[in-house]
């Protein structure tokens, strides 16, 4: 199997892609909707960076957010979706 690496963004183009925002992001990894971030470090600082995988996740609770779900409902439908879609991706 080929380890190919992703190319990773900030969080502040995570959240203009994904259409929410960088408070948003940062509280649902708080509350642990999503799985901490990578994160490089450069001098004294350390960055989140995101990946197109993480896209899909953080577009999907939005997008259960925007049809009403509470945030822990929307966050577990969306990481159901995600998980399905692995196994699909596996089986394939």
């Amino acid at each position: 199997m080929e380890n190919v690496q992703q190319k990773t963004y900030s969080i502040g183009e995570a959240a203009r892609i994904c259409g929410v925002t960088q408070k948003q992001i940062r509280h649902w990894e708080e509350k642990n909707h999503i799985p901490k971030a990578q994160r490089v470090i450069c001098g004294e600082r350390s960055y989140r960076q995101f990946t197109e995988t993480d896209f899909n996740l953080i577009s999907k609770i939005r997008g259960y957010l925007d049809k009403g779900y509470t945030l822990s409902t929307a966050a577990k439908k969306a990481a159901e979706d995600v998980s399905g879609l692995k196994k699909k991706e596996k089986n394939a």
